[in-house]
């Protein structure tokens, strides 16, 4: 990842003046309005969360591309608690969805009850709502859930909507689900299914914090150490930011490069670099191509630019795509991960 981002506490970024056909005033005053906004975010989720600023950048990205991410990493590492914690910074409603082996669909999205009128003694089904009914909700542990329960999350993340019998209720903007699991090689896990991997921004790999970085959290968490965290956007700004991210330019050659990349990842097309032609099975879809040019330009402007270049692809390429490629049987065999084959083919790309 890279580390050329400004670190908490510098200065707001300025983005570049460069100026196309389809770039406006307004449009560099909310790229400003938006990269000050990051910083604020970014700020205000650091007197809580120590370290981890790669995955609150790409979290923030997200959210603003109007997508979801997924949260991989070992017990511990306080998956949970930044995304409580990103939730207080944009003030958004916030509710947890604690996944096991016996939650049922129901238990996510609600159900229809029987109520009786005290007055008239009638009786009607009313709809419950479950604890999807909220701007982020946080899926925790999602693949300790078997495939069934994991799937009734499908609908509100492609539609923003939960049909419940013949009724079909919409869900508050913005909507964001933001999904932890652990490595599926430990006991008591559930692979996700294909098709809800897919419909996630990002695979976020979440890494064990620094030596020093590990030494601030134990000051933190074991002494009386205590912040109150403000929030510093509304949901209303984040609106305007997803649909402002929509009139960014990209720019042709980024345009292909993302084409080219995805399309490289499809073996039996000839698109395939011969460094890892072998080591894959099923290649990343249209959705793909999608959300990679929808988070660059996210970046892009995070990074103070209002125009788009081939680096953000670059840099979000393994998160957008580690979990939308299957890899081979041969691969599988020599212990080349999804990474591994991302990397190799990113590095074909940059020569």
């Amino acid at each position: 990842m890279s580390h050329g981002k400004a670190r908490v506490g510098a200065s707001v970024y300025k983005p570049q003046r460069i100026m196309t056909e389809t770039t406006t005033e307004d449009d560099i005053r909310m790229a400003e309005a938006l990269s000050a906004a990051y910083q604020r975010v970014r700020t205000e989720v650091a007197k809580f969360i120590v370290g981890q600023d790669d995955v609150v950048e790409q979290a923030l990205i997200a959210i603003l591309a109007r997508g979801h991410c997924l949260l991989e990493g070992v017990p511990g590492l306080a998956k949970t608690t930044l995304v409580r914690t990103l939730s207080s910074a944009l003030d958004l409603n916030y509710r947890r969805i604690q996944f096991t082996p016996d939650l049922m669909p129901a238990d996510i999205t609600g159900t229809e009850i029987i109520q009786e009128d005290p007055t008239t003694g009638t009786r009607n089904f009313v709809f419950q709502p479950g604890p999807l009914f909220a701007q982020m909700v946080l899926a925790d542990e999602i693949n300790r859930t078997p495939p069934k329960s994991q799937a009734a999350l499908l609908e509100a993340m492609q539609e923003h909507s939960v049909t419940i019998g013949r009724e079909t209720y919409r869900l508050e903007e913005p909507f964001f689900v933001i999904a932890t699991q652990n490595p599926i090689e430990q006991e008591g896990t559930y692979p996700l299914p294909e098709a809800q991997r897919d419909r996630f921004v990002f695979h976020i790999r979440v890494q064990y914090p620094t030596r020093e970085e590990e030494r601030e959290i134990l000051r933190r968490t074991t002494s009386t150490y205590n912040v109150n965290i403000q929030p510093v956007m509304t949901a209303q700004e984040i609106i305007q930011g997803q649909q402002f991210v929509r009139r960014v330019p990209v720019p042709d050659q980024v345009a292909d490069l993302v084409l080219d990349l995805v399309r490289a990842t499809r073996p039996g097309e000839g698109f395939t670099p011969e460094i890892v032609a072998n080591q894959i099975e099923v290649g990343a879809g249209p959705r793909a191509c999608q959300y990679l040019i929808l988070a660059s330009k996210v970046r892009a402007i995070l990074h103070g630019r209002t125009h788009v270049s081939k680096e953000d692809v670059y840099e979000l390429a393994l998160p957008v795509l580690r979990h939308r490629l299957v890899p081979s049987f041969a691969a599988e065999a020599e212990g080349v991960t999804t990474d591994d084959i991302i990397t190799n083919l990113l590095a074909n790309f940059r020569r």
